[in-house]
């Protein structure tokens, strides 16, 4: 199963990660690190809450005023 991955970086290093799909957030020290744990955390929760899915996930961006 394929899944989305959002990673910012986090205010006091390293990276979050987010999966939309399911909700899951984790952090890691590195892009991988977060990766892995973003997986992991991932797995955990579809073995309690499976995911139905309709179609892949669609990731754009937007632009908004700088002084919005």
């Amino acid at each position: 199963m394929e899944l989305s991955a959002v990673l910012s970086p986090a205010e006091e290093g390293g990276y979050v990660a987010f999966n939309p799909e399911t909700g899951t957030t984790t952090q890691g020290d590195s892009v991988e690190e977060a990766l892995e744990n973003l997986r992991e955390a991932t797995e955990l929760y579809l073995e309690e809450f499976p995911l139905v899915t309709s179609g892949r996930s669609l990731l754009t961006s937007f632009h908004v005023a700088a002084h919005a």
